[in-house]
C-alpha cells in the first residue's frame, strides 16, 4: 500500500485493474466474428465457406478467438413477446450510499430477479444503475417495482422508461 503524494489517502494497487489493451484482429477474424454474431449455430463448414477459408484453418481461428477470450460464449436469442414478456423497460436506480458493500448487496439481490435481463453501473447521470427489465404487463411491472426492487436496502430513487421498439441488437 502507498499513498498519493501530499495526501494521507491510502492506495491499494491490487484493487486497480490493469489497463486492457485491445486485440488487433485481421479482416478474416472480424468476418468470422460477424457471422457468428448473426448465427452462432452456423456449422464450421458453412462458416469456412462464407469467410473463404478451408474448414481446418477456420476452426483453428475460432478456437484461438475463444482461447483469447474474444468469443466468450454462444447464446440462444429469445423472443420475449412469444414467452409472454412483451414489455421492455429501462429502470435507472439511485442508491442512498456509494459504498462497496451497498453496491454489492444491490447487485447480488437484483441478479435473483428473473425479470432483469441486464444491469449496468452507469456514469454521466444522477442514477447509479441502469436495468433492462422484461414484464408481462403493467400489473407485473407494479409488483416488481413496489414489492421487490424498491424493497432492496439502499434504493433511494427509481426512474422508468419504456422501450417503444428495439431498433437492433448485436
Amino acid at each position: 500500500m502507498s499513498t498519493f503524494p501530499n495526501t494521507a489517502f491510502p492506495v491499494t494497487h491490487d484493487l486497480i485493474e490493469p489497463e486492457t489493451k485491445a486485440v488487433q484482429l485481421d479482416a478474416i477474424d472480424e468476418n468470422i466474428i460477424h457471422h457468428l454474431q448473426q448465427n452462432a449455430r452456423i456449422s464450421m463448414t458453412e462458416l469456412s465457406e462464407v469467410v473463404h477459408l478451408s474448414a481446418t484453418p477456420c476452426n483453428r481461428r475460432v478456437k484461438r478467438l475463444e482461447e483469447m477470450g474474444i468469443i466468450t460464449g454462444y447464446h440462444a436469442r429469445l423472443n420475449m413477446e412469444k414467452l409472454g414478456y412483451p414489455l421492455a423497460l429501462f429502470i435507472a436506480v439511485s442508491m442512498d450510499k456509494h459504498t462497496a458493500d451497498r453496491f454489492a448487496e444491490f447487485e447480488n439481490k437484483v441478479q435473483t430477479f428473473p425479470e432483469v435481463v441486464s444491469c449496468s453501473i452507469v456514469t454521466g447521470r444522477s442514477e447509479d444503475y441502469l436495468l433492462k427489465v422484461r414484464v408481462r404487463d403493467m400489473a407485473h411491472y407494479e409488483e416488481f417495482l413496489l414489492h421487490r426492487l424498491n424493497r432492496i436496502e439502499g434504493v433511494s430513487q427509481v426512474h422508468t422508461s419504456f422501450e417503444l421498439r428495439e431498433v437492433f441488437r448485436r
